[in-house]
């Protein structure tokens, strides 16, 4: 017990505990050893918080685009230096492979380029003479003290989707990260602070549902971004918006790839391993359903069998593994019910990852592949989040584009095809989000944004990009006249322009 460390929360740039006394197991999910207790937040810490970021509000946002640029040039250089420091503790507190892990960072890192660019990103627009003599112009401000509460899966690129857009655009900011894996979000706020970030513009607190509720119910929060499953998101976004906050909540997915007879087929199943197991099979963009139409079905089962059973799987740190664990025993345990109600519900186990033979207690579960999968089934209908796919069979084109769009989750598809008129049709007709073709997770660049449809995303605005400027800042317009003098008496009719 005494080798195990604490993490703290952080506060106005400091290190502290506050008023927490619970603590939450930080795992080592390779070796299924705890290896740190987090403090978990009560309401007065993260009332610490947002005052902290409120006393910082009035000088950061008042402070220059150009120095807030340069600041977020200096944090996103210091990203870069430290890119393999944070992607191995990304490694050790949530367990996917290490290049997994420095890709996630890479793609964190794009946002904060992006943000880099806040004086082209916040102009305004200006329109002279709209009517005689009267100029109009626009410009966007900050919101105030915004929060963030992110899931376990990304714990460096999701909070990285939103802390830096908010603080550019002038906004402080309040994260509550997951509490399975906290510690890439302390290291982020040195990293902040090595930049120059005033204290209190940034602050990070742990924590549960209480810090959760904390976060939305404060009076002095004025926005709240959210990533999780979509029963949270749901409530997230109710609770918040009741309370009179600006809210994006991205919610879960069950994201299908349809697979046609005229694509390549080693192709096709090379992504689709990647797209199911990379990360375990932990993120909102796997590939969970494999839509097989047609006659590539049995081919298609056949070849992505073989490749699951050849996925390395070991921990994120030793040499040649391409998979490791899941985060917590609570994942595992679900991942393996799920996987024995596939069976108990009829659908065909072609590899049951069950059956993994890795050495030690870490948390691991091997691939899994279902075929003959049908809408009714508990491993269809929910979201595991794990290394499980399933395959669903259809005849045509037109019945694979119905499959997806009666599913309530709309964050991503894909489609894999040699035929660009099928892939045309595809794309106009989904109703999802973001949509790849031959492309197995369409994630955007950071100068697009990140959203899914329906059950995805509870919400008007997805994240980062040109939405996430949008969702941190709010338009003023303004109509100017300057007359020399007033000779025509008032007017009491609506203005027009004349």
């Amino acid at each position: 017990m005494s080798t195990i460390k604490t993490i703290h929360h952080r506060i106005g740039g400091r290190k502290t505990v506050g008023e927490s006394s619970r603590t939450a197991p930080v795992w080592d999910p390779a070796t299924g050893e705890r290896q740190a207790e987090v403090y978990l937040a009560e309401a007065a810490d993260v009332d610490a918080a947002v005052r902290a970021a409120r006393a910082a509000l009035p000088g950061w946002a008042e402070t220059s685009v150009m120095r807030r640029s340069r600041l977020m040039f200096a944090f996103r250089n210091l990203v870069e230096k430290y890119l393999d420091d944070l992607a191995r503790i990304v490694c050790s507190e949530h367990g996917k492979v290490l290049d997994d892990a420095r890709a996630e960072v890479l793609r964190g890192m794009e946002v904060v380029e992006f943000a880099c660019g806040i004086p082209q990103l916040l102009k305004g627009e200006y329109s002279d003479q709209v009517s005689t003599d009267v100029d109009l112009f626009s410009f966007r401000q900050p919101l105030g003290v915004c929060a963030g509460i992110t899931p376990f899966n990304f714990p460096a690129l999701v909070p990285l989707w939103m802390h830096p857009i908010a603080i550019a655009t002038g906004n402080t900011f309040v994260l509550k990260p997951s509490e399975r894996d906290p510690s890439a979000s302390n290291f982020l706020a040195e990293l902040y602070v090595d930049a120059g970030l005033p204290d209190g513009v940034f602050n990070v607190v742990h924590g549960d549902k209480v810090a959760v509720d904390a976060i939305l119910d404060h009076p002095d929060i004025a926005a709240v971004s959210f990533v999780g499953s979509t029963p949270i998101a749901q409530y997230v976004h109710e609770r918040a918006t009741r309370n009179g906050k600006r809210v994006q909540a991205l919610g879960g997915a069950k994201n299908h790839a349809v697979v046609l007879p005229d694509a390549d087929l080693d192709q096709a199943a090379d992504h689709l391993i990647a797209a199911a197991y990379g990360s375990a099979g932990q993120r909102c963009m796997a590939i969970s359903v494999a839509v097989a139409v047609g006659d590539i079905a049995d081919p298609l089962v056949e070849l992505v069998g073989k490749k699951a059973q050849a996925v390395k799987v070991g921990p994120g740190l030793e040499a040649g593994a391409e998979m490791g664990p899941v985060v917590s025993p609570e994942a595992l345990e679900r991942i393996r019910d799920y996987i024995g109600l596939g069976v108990d519900a009829g659908a065909d186990l072609v590899v049951d990852g069950r059956k993994l033979d890795v050495q030690g207690n870490g948390f691991f579960v091997g691939p899994t592949v279902f075929d003959h999968v049908t809408p009714t089934m508990d491993v269809y209908r929910n979201e595991i989040f794990g290394p499980v796919l399933v395959v669903v069979r259809v005849d045509t084109l037109e019945e694979a584009i119905d499959l997806v769009n009666r599913n309530p989750w709309a964050n991503g598809t894909a489609i894999f095809t040699a035929s660009g008129q099928a892939a045309r049709t595809f794309q106009r007709s989904v109703q999802v989000g973001m949509i790849g073709v031959n492309v197995p997770v369409p994630v955007p660049m950071a100068f697009y944004s990140f959203g899914g449809w329906k059950d995805s995303l509870f919400g008007d605005h997805h994240v980062h990009g040109p939405e996430g400027i949008a969702f941190y800042t709010r338009a003023k317009a303004v109509t100017t006249r300057w007359p020399e003098e007033t000779t025509d008496g008032p007017h009491l009719h609506f203005p027009t322009a004349v």
